[in-house]
């Protein structure tokens, strides 16, 4: 009879594989940025939990949510993404609403990232990473002493600047320069930004988004406007560097994660943000990632060569700082052609 029986279960499982009822891996489908964790972060989450990742890329915020409106706010189990971008999604009805008895970790969020214009009652997101639009210059090759935007237009620095490619950061610089908010809506006035920029085109010797700082290092610009990671990347290589916070204002972003509205394992996605809140996990991304850390109590665990880039400063106030978010399609399309027309006289 124990034979019997042993050979019908051994024909029952044979069988199950073959139907497909053998039981599969839980599986964490995440859509975001290239190289947003290190490695051994991912590895650890799936030896604790035994939740397998899926890390799905995008290039540009514009072509995530594209994907996610085609998807109906399926496929993706969490989403890493800018917070203007984010805003949409959720006024969409493509993000869901935390459960935070899922998240025991949620209170370790540093409270000066919470309550934006994005998600105003954190209901929806948990930040991961912020920056600054920082200038960083070489003092050595520039000769006169850069401390806002409007210095990038000395007739000094002509063929040595070098811009990231967001064109509402560089409108905005303009703007800035003009004492305006990076979100006006008047298209006049982002028409006049556009011709003001215009002026900085002899000046200008790359536009970039990806490695601006290796330009800086290898002296093919002596100035830049670059992102919080490029800024950390360029100091820790060469700290004769001067990095500048604009006198005009600081430009100030968030990127946080979020569920989509029909994510296919919420749960696993509610034990990934809960897991990356972890003080000693949070240290490792932000040591990894270069921009600054979002998670409090992760901050003294930073080793000290980062921790100066990787934590906002103390001296930074509410009021000199500015968020990009959306503005009208009207506007939109002025920022785009301000923009197409500056990049024509660059090239």
């Amino acid at each position: 009879m124990k034979k019997i029986l042993a050979l019908a279960l051994a024909i029952c499982m044979i069988a199950c594989m073959f139907t497909g009822c053998a039981k599969k891996k839980e599986t964490l489908t995440i859509y975001t940025w290239e190289g947003m964790f290190p490695q051994e972060v991912l590895d650890a989450f799936t030896e604790e939990t035994g939740i397998e990742i899926n890390y799905a890329v995008f290039d540009t915020d514009e072509t995530m949510l594209a994907k996610l409106q085609a998807a109906k706010g399926g496929d993706y189990d969490l989403v890493i993404a800018d917070d203007y971008i984010i805003e949409t999604a959720i006024a969409e009805g493509l993000v869901q609403k935390l459960d935070k008895k899922k998240i025991e970790n949620f209170g370790n969020i540093n409270s000066v990232y919470q309550g934006q214009f994005y998600d105003p009652a954190d209901e929806y997101t948990v930040p991961y990473g912020a920056g600054v639009q920082t200038i960083v210059y070489n003092p050595e090759n520039v000769n006169i002493d850069i401390t806002g935007y409007a210095d990038l237009w000395d007739p000094s620095l002509e063929d040595s600047v070098g811009i990231i490619s967001n064109y509402r950061v560089i409108n905005g610089m303009a703007l800035k320069v003009m004492g305006e908010s990076y979100n006006i809506e008047d298209t006049a006035k982002i028409a006049e930004a556009g011709k003001k920029l215009q002026e900085l085109a002899p000046n200008i010797r790359l536009i970039k988004d990806d490695n601006l700082q290796d330009d800086l290092l290898s002296g093919e610009i002596n100035a830049a406007v670059m992102y919080t990671s490029q800024v950390t990347m360029a100091m820790l290589e060469n700290p004769n560097l001067k990095v500048v916070f604009p006198k005009e204002g600081i430009g100030f972003g968030i990127m946080a994660g979020f569920i989509p509205s029909k994510a296919p394992n919420a749960d696993a996605a509610h034990k990934f943000l809960d897991y990356l809140l972890q003080p000693e996990v949070a240290a490792q991304c932000f040591e990894w990632l270069g921009y600054y850390c979002t998670t409090a109590p992760a901050d003294e665990l930073i080793h000290e060569e980062f921790r100066g880039f990787l934590t906002l400063p103390a001296e930074f106030k509410a009021e000199d700082m500015e968020m990009i978010g959306n503005v009208s399609a009207d506007a939109l399309a002025a920022h785009d052609l301000a923009f197409t027309e500056f990049k024509s006289l660059c090239e």
